[in-house]
């Protein structure tokens, strides 16, 4: 048993074995943010209906975080609390990536839509199995005064997987000249094996923390927090019920915030790619065959990189600019400049220039990444990390089953099918974050 009380301070090269895991998680994550509703058309959906089928995601990650953030709280095996839910989410994850894009020619008793649906759901699953621990991890194995550089080195890897899995169609098709345009109703084939990659690279990097990352012992990290090892009476739901009820005014004030950030996200991710294919490409809608459409995708996966690499460049100076003007500060600023840039591209016309806007949503997406996490972590007890880490993510996948449900209905009734007024709508709710934010510094 250590005696200290302060966590020893690690080097930046433990910070990165910690988090080289979220690496992998975030390129499957970019592949399917860039591809699932490109894939989804593709088998037949409406686009007015994408934001129903984007539901499975957020829906599995409300349920099943801080199910895992409550048991890994609690687990304890050779391999530590944390990382052997690593290692299943990640082996499960790699599954799903190389299921999706293949599901069409994978049953002949439910339609190909109904079954990539359904994987959609699985894979974001596994990754919220692989996901909510490292964010526990950060805050276990760091001293809080070192804690915002871990969930900003975290970022930063979160960045540069993103920019490879949004960037690989692209790269394929156009450098290695594998075919990016399919039949109707297929998936073209530099999309297929791009999820081949990401499930290998998630496979490698999360087998990486696992073997170079130690963890403390539940002995040890009560040492650290001072406070006596409590025996729980109550476990299970219940108990997750119990500490929701508990949770931290803080949380609750940060919970307003993530909701109009992860609204505008939802928004993003769900509608760039027809937005920009229609706004900008001139593109029909649903018209997925189309050259025309695969320009636009892969351009988007372009995008979607850039702003990634933004994010992950950002992360770097996040820590600094924290302790100028203050964690809050900080976030504020940056939701204000991702606000903007998503309502600017509706004054955009010309693909490249969309690159302008990237700057800002990358800004906004970096400190999204890391911020409310940093702030978080300071008012939360260490023996229950894991679960209110995994209640914190009940503020992210709300606001996604809030827009799920009523972001296709609001696009086709009120915006005419005019994809790209979902990213204005989604700037708006950014500069609504933007205000919560100062207006939880001033209570």
């Amino acid at each position: 048993m250590i005696n200290q009380l302060t966590k020893p301070r690690l080097r930046t090269a433990q910070l990165v074995n910690m988090s080289i895991g979220f690496l992998g998680i975030q390129m499957g994550f970019a592949l399917q943010n860039g591809n699932a509703s490109r894939i989804l058309q593709t088998f037949g959906a409406d686009v007015d209906e994408l934001s129903l089928f984007w539901l499975a995601a957020p829906l599995t990650g409300m349920i099943i975080q801080p199910i895992i953030g409550h048991y890994s709280d609690r687990t304890w095996t050779k391999l530590g609390r944390r990382r052997p839910y690593f290692l299943a989410g990640a082996i499960l994850t790699a599954i799903a990536l190389i299921l999706m894009p293949n599901v069409a020619s994978l049953t002949r008793f439910l339609p190909p839509l109904v079954i990539g649906a359904g994987m959609l759901m699985i894979m974001d699953a596994s990754m919220n199995v692989t996901m909510e621990p490292f964010r526990a991890l950060v805050a276990d194995n760091l001293p809080k005064e070192q804690r915002s550089k871990g969930f900003s080195i975290q970022t930063f890897l979160i960045g540069l997987g993103a920019v490879i899995g949004s960037w690989l169609p692209y790269v394929l098709a156009e450098s290695v000249d594998i075919s990016k345009t399919a039949a109707t109703g297929q998936v073209p084939d530099n999309v297929i094996f791009s999820f081949y990659i990401g499930a290998i690279v998630l496979v490698i990097t999360i087998l990486w923390t696992v073997v170079k990352t130690r963890e403390y012992t539940p002995n040890e990290l009560a040492a650290f927090e001072a406070d006596p090892l409590e025996q729980e009476s109550i476990t299970g739901l219940k108990a997750i019920f119990i500490d929701l009820i508990n949770m931290p005014k803080a949380m609750r004030q940060l919970g307003v915030v993530q909701f109009f950030s992860w609204f505008a996200l939802f928004s993003m991710w769900v509608f760039t790619t027809p937005a920009i294919a229609t706004h900008v490409y001139g593109a029909a809608a649903n018209d997925t065959s189309s050259l025309v459409f695969a320009n636009a995708s892969n351009w988007v996966g372009v995008l979607f990189g850039i702003y990634n690499a933004i994010a992950a460049l950002y992360a770097l100076v996040l820590p600094k600019l924290a302790r100028r003007f203050g964690q809050e500060g900080t976030h504020a600023f940056s939701l204000l400049c991702g606000g903007l840039s998503l309502i600017s591209i509706y004054f955009i016309h010309n693909a490249h220039f969309l690159i302008i806007p990237m700057l800002g949503i990358g800004i906004a997406w970096a400190s999204i990444l890391a911020m409310p996490y940093a702030i978080l972590s300071v008012y939360l007890p260490g023996k229950k990390m894991g679960v209110y880490m995994g209640l914190f993510n009940f503020f992210i996948t709300f606001p996604q089953l809030v827009n799920g449900f009523f972001g296709g209905f609001i696009v086709k009734y009120f915006f005419d099918s005019q994809t790209v007024f979902a990213l204005v709508l989604a700037g708006a709710f950014m500069l609504l974050a933007a205000i919560s934010v100062l207006k939880m510094r001033r209570t």
